[in-house]
């Protein structure tokens, strides 16, 4: 069974399946774990400064100049591929991201990466 992505914007059936292998690339990096697992508990769409913030946080730096790297490292190369693999909305323009999936098609994932009970 594979999961289907969605998002508000696009119909399901526009969007392409997300399959096993893409999952475990997406979660092959650690910012993306952060990204993927921190928006599995947001309801509604977050600022892409509040990602930025938070993966500071759980990397144990917290520092401006940290959050600035962490905040062009998503918005140009972790947002881009995950939303190429249909698991994340990122909107350039007001800078917002949401998960693009069900929950309970990451929560394997997140389990796995020791994010259990996110």
């Amino acid at each position: 069974m594979m999961p289907h992505a969605h998002g508000p914007n696009q119909p399901d059936e526009n969007r392409s399946e997300i399959t096993p292998t893409e999952l475990f690339v997406a979660f092959s990096h650690a910012r993306r774990q952060k990204t993927i697992a921190y928006l599995a508990q947001k309801a509604a769409a977050i600022s892409l400064g509040d990602l930025a913030e938070y993966i500071a946080i759980k990397e144990e730096n917290p520092s401006y100049e940290w959050y600035e790297r962490i905040l062009t490292d998503l918005a140009h190369h972790h947002l881009p591929l995950l939303q190429e693999m249909n698991l994340v909305d990122y909107d350039r323009e007001s800078e917002s991201v949401q998960l693009a999936v069900e929950r309970s098609v990451v929560t394997p994932y997140l389990d796995l990466a020791g994010y259990a009970g996110v």
